[in-house]
């Protein structure tokens, strides 16, 4: 019988044996991860693009072309916003009023319309702000700056395309 065994384990070839833990990871499961991730890596980069002859009109239009420096010499733009009277968040009886009269500077002269086209929603914007404010939060000189750069943030996210230089205080009268 022994003759046998040997005699089917010559004709078959090799003798089967089973892989074990380590020879499966190492010649299986670890070319396996390898090839996943250098195809991650090929696909997140764009390259596979350019491999399989896709046209690059998605780079043209996420980067588009550099707007040219504007002169520094120019005349500054500014569009002078309508006067606002808002009652201030008050703890006492007595309400308090601010007045405000408020001019931004655009980057150029086409952005007007724009401004003009979106200034409900800016005037909006402001007088939700302002109705929350107290007295304290407008007293000194760090009171008007964080004053000036929440308006400005307000107003950038409300006129998106436009780009917002500053807001200016022309007057402000608190009662």
């Amino acid at each position: 019988m022994a003759e046998h065994d040997a005699g089917e384990s010559a004709t078959d070839g090799m003798p089967r044996k089973k892989f074990s833990g380590k020879k499966l990871v190492l010649f299986v499961i670890l070319p396996l991860v390898l090839l996943i991730g250098a195809g991650a890596g090929v696909f997140f980069s764009g390259m596979l693009d350019s491999l399989l002859g896709k046209k690059e009109e998605h780079a043209e239009e996420a980067h588009p072309a550099e707007p040219a420096a504007p002169d520094p010499h120019a005349a500054p733009v500014f569009y002078d916003l309508p006067d606002m009277l808002v009652n201030l968040n008050s703890a006492g009886k007595r309400p308090a009023f601010l007045k405000i009269k408020i001019s931004i500077q655009v980057s150029k002269p086409e952005d007007v319309p724009a401004i003009e086209h979106v200034l409900p929603r800016i005037i909006d914007n402001f007088q939700v702000y302002l109705r929350e404010l107290r007295l304290e939060d407008l007293r000194g000189s760090a009171g008007m700056y964080r004053l000036r750069q929440e308006l400005l943030l307000r107003i950038t996210a409300a006129a998106h395309p436009v780009k917002v230089k500053d807001v200016l205080f022309k007057e402000m009268l608190v009662q």
